[in-house]
């Protein structure tokens, strides 16, 4: 019998031959998230900082201008090999990178004064675990900043955007509500100071080309999103073209 991958491998499998395509999407490279991390790392100056699923590697490209080292930590080699390359090419020689899921980080307790986890955790197997990871290798008091799709409130708008992300993406896990993320992150071990909403839209080309779904999956995110109830396509301001957007949170919090 075939051994099936697991949830691991299908992540790198997924992300590591589209390295590039993160590094260089305007989507991922650009936000009022990224500012506001640049803002914190710019007002504390860490020593050592974690940037936490690095994908394209921007939230480490804008630490490093302000962070003594800078870690970019990735499951897919690929992606973390493609950062550093990109940090190279920026004359950013303070950032690292490690291999390592967010559940089991390679990283000693107190290892690091600031972290950011942005657009990575709905893709974690264990969620909590990856928190509880995030605050072990935190030193105490020390800033976090997490960025994420929140699902929304709403059971169907909920039900429709997990099932379009998974349709793009088999390696995706969950979007979290709002309410979720807090409750979890206490359980963690961190203190909540603030969070701030913003819009994200998804051109829907753009989207599909930048994970490169089967055809048939293609089409079922085309007849979830047209079949939508009224409610949903508001929830998700689904355009004529499959274009949509959702809410994304920054949650500011510190290790308690």
């Amino acid at each position: 019998m075939t051994a099936r991958p697991s949830h691991e491998d299908r992540i790198v499998t997924q992300f590591g031959p589209r390295a590039a395509a993160y590094v260089t999407s305007t989507v991922h490279a650009n936000g009022p998230d990224l500012d506001r991390i640049e803002a914190a790392a710019q007002a504390t100056r860490p020593k050592r900082a974690l940037d936490l699923g690095t994908g394209g590697g921007h939230v480490s490209y804008r630490l490093a201008r302000h962070c003594g080292e800078v870690v970019a930590c990735d499951l897919s080699d690929a992606m973390v090999a493609a950062v550093l390359a990109t940090a190279a090419g920026q004359g950013l020689a303070n950032v690292g990178g490690a291999v390592a899921p967010a559940e089991a980080l390679p990283f000693a307790a107190d290892s690091f004064d600031f972290l950011a986890c942005r657009m990575t955790a709905h893709h974690w197997r264990d969620w909590e675990a990856g928190l509880r990871e995030a605050c072990r290798v935190l030193r105490p008091g020390s800033e976090a900043l997490f960025i994420d799709v929140v699902a929304p409130d709403e059971v169907l708008a909920d039900t429709h955007l997990q099932a379009i992300e998974l349709l793009r993406d088999p390696s995706h896990v969950r979007d979290y509500r709002a309410d979720e993320w807090l409750a979890a992150l206490g359980r963690a071990g961190f203190t909540v100071r603030r969070t701030v909403t913003h819009r994200l839209r998804m051109d829907f080309a753009e989207w599909i080309a930048r994970m490169a779904p089967p055809a048939s999956h293609v089409a079922a995110i085309r007849s979830l999103l047209e079949g939508a109830s009224d409610g949903v396509k508001r929830a998700l301001t689904v355009e004529p073209d499959g274009s949509f957007s959702f809410d994304v949170l920054t949650i500011e919090a510190s290790r308690a």
